[in-house]
């Protein structure tokens, strides 16, 4: 059996970062945009929303997909998750810019291949 990704997903949990930083709108929207052109990809769009009393959530629309954040500056925490599809766009490398530029204290992260297909001999064509 041979299997094939669509594309890869990168799930971030992010610890130990810097309540201001987590809480700036404008600041999480610059890390965005500058962690996807460092990673290649070709932004579209961006969407970011800021929260009372605290925190922020945003996408990074991208030819290849997305980047996404949820934060909880009260907690040094984010949720973080940079999905690309193709072989051109590296997820990790839009992941540690991110991670880096956030202030982390630590990261525990995962990737997930999405839109994998097995072919076999039943439906090989």
């Amino acid at each position: 059996m041979q299997t094939q990704g669509l594309g890869r997903h990168v799930l971030a949990e992010v610890y130990g970062c810097e309540f201001n930083v987590l809480n700036d709108l404008e600041r999480i929207r610059e890390i965005f945009v500058s962690a996807a052109l460092s990673a290649g990809a070709e932004v579209r769009e961006t969407a970011f929303h800021r929260f009372s009393p605290q925190g922020v959530s945003g996408v990074v629309v991208i030819s290849e997909s997305h980047l996404a954040i949820h934060t909880w500056p009260e907690l040094g925490y984010a949720a973080v998750d940079v999905f690309t599809c193709g072989e051109r766009v590296d997820p990790w490398v839009a992941v540690n810019a991110i991670v880096k530029e956030i202030g982390a204290g630590s990261v525990e992260a995962s990737e997930v291949k999405r839109g994998v297909f097995a072919k076999t001999e039943a439906c090989a064509s």
